[in-house]
């Protein structure tokens, strides 16, 4: 079959792979009709993320129907059109038990490896690194999901492909990151970076009831789009954040704060970015955490932060006395999908949303290597990219 393949550093290729088989009674093989890069494989694409291999199938946003059900799973029939979780979750564990699916014990068969860095090990991932488990990813003609009586939910009829793609992540993402920010009538909510999460971060936010998003980046077509959704916005390149935010909440700051950017923070924002660029670049620092250093100055007493962008370190001179000293409370997670999405299907079925809206660029398989390019270097005023294989 075909398939986007990492081969290194800026070197994604289109090419044949095996085709996935049935490896245990609970698995289903579904032939993709859509797939999407995300900003998180951007960190792959970078050589950010370690322990890929060459030849790594990528991709974690992925649906399509079902070819092939495992002997023991009674969820799934063949010709089933379904949306595939990012997280691979078994539903029997302590933490899949708890509704806390990205956190699944048993998924992850790289487990012993990733704690020696983290202290514990996560879910499994579809497409992202020997880390997490090594999974061939969804950016393919067809994909073997583990778990499957447990993770991809059935799409209603008369639902497009484009509509419920993005529940196998980046709108659970964006859920989850305004929903961590307990929001209550009248809440200021700010969220960095207006990329595909933080869009599905500002809908969100006013669909919980924010009276007020201000969104953060510097791309003239994301502001476009977070206007059009709403939101007030500001350039970081033009605009001191800091001052901005007090200004416009009269010297209290947000009410909640959303990190939607992550671990490669632009490193033209400020000057502490730049240093963070350099450490990166000297291999004296895992991470660039400008945003979130900003995000806590940001935030008001008493508040949240909220961080859903993906960091894989130790981030340094982070502002903890400021944290400490105001009472901030810090919310984060990689998104345990499983645990939205019946609740966000319901959303797009009643008209609320239509995730759609963040598409500007489509392709085939064949595209994916120069779309990869397009996307990380923001050209051609794209936001998302779906591929149809």
């Amino acid at each position: 079959m075909k398939a986007l393949t990492w081969h290194g550093k800026h070197d994604i290729r289109c090419e044949s792979v095996p085709e996935p088989k049935i490896e245990d009674g609970r698995d289903a093989i579904i032939r993709v009709t859509a797939c999407a890069i995300c900003g998180s494989d951007l960190h792959l694409y970078d050589g950010v993320m370690p322990d890929m291999h060459k030849c790594d199938v990528m991709g974690h946003e992925t649906m399509g129907e079902v070819v092939e059900v495992g002997r023991e799973n009674s969820k799934l029939k063949v010709g089933d059109r379904v949306v595939v979780p990012f997280t691979i979750s078994c539903g029997e564990c302590f933490f899949c038990q708890r509704g806390f699916f990205s956190g699944c014990e048993r998924s992850n068969p790289d487990a012993a490896k990733v704690s020696k860095m983290w202290g514990n090990s996560p879910a499994g991932l579809f497409g992202y690194s020997h880390l997490l488990g090594g999974y061939a990813g969804g950016q393919a003609e067809y994909l073997r999901v583990p778990y499957a009586n447990v993770g991809p939910i059935k799409v209603p009829e008369g639902l497009t492909d484009e509509q419920v793609l993005f529940l196998s992540d980046i709108f659970p993402t964006g859920y989850m990151a305004a929903d961590f920010c307990n929001i209550q009538p009248g809440d200021t909510i700010a969220i960095w970076g207006c990329g595909p999460v933080g869009q599905m971060a500002i809908k969100s936010a006013f669909m919980l009831g924010a009276e007020r998003v201000i969104a953060i980046d510097a791309v003239p077509e994301r502001l476009r789009l977070a206007e059009a959704s709403g939101a007030l916005t500001l350039d970081f390149l033009e605009d001191d954040i800091y001052e901005e935010i007090m200004e416009l909440t009269g010297g209290r700051g947000a009410d909640a704060c959303i990190d939607a950017v992550g671990t490669e923070a632009d490193a033209s924002a400020s000057w502490d970015s730049r240093w963070d660029r350099i450490k990166v670049a000297a291999y004296l620092g895992t991470d660039r955490p400008h945003v979130l250093r900003q995000a806590i100055h940001c935030c008001r007493n008493f508040g949240t932060v909220s961080i859903v962008g993906v960091y894989g370190g130790f981030l340094d001179k982070m502002p903890m006395g400021s944290a400490v000293n105001r009472g901030l409370t810090f919310r984060m997670a990689q998104t345990p999908v499983q645990r939205y999405l019946p609740l966000l299907m319901d959303r797009i079925v009643n008209g609320d949303i239509d995730p759609s809206f963040v598409i500007t660029h489509r392709g085939t398989l064949e595209d994916g290597p120069a779309l990869y390019k397009t996307f990380r270097d923001k050209q051609d005023g794209c936001i998302k990219v779906v591929l149809k294989p």
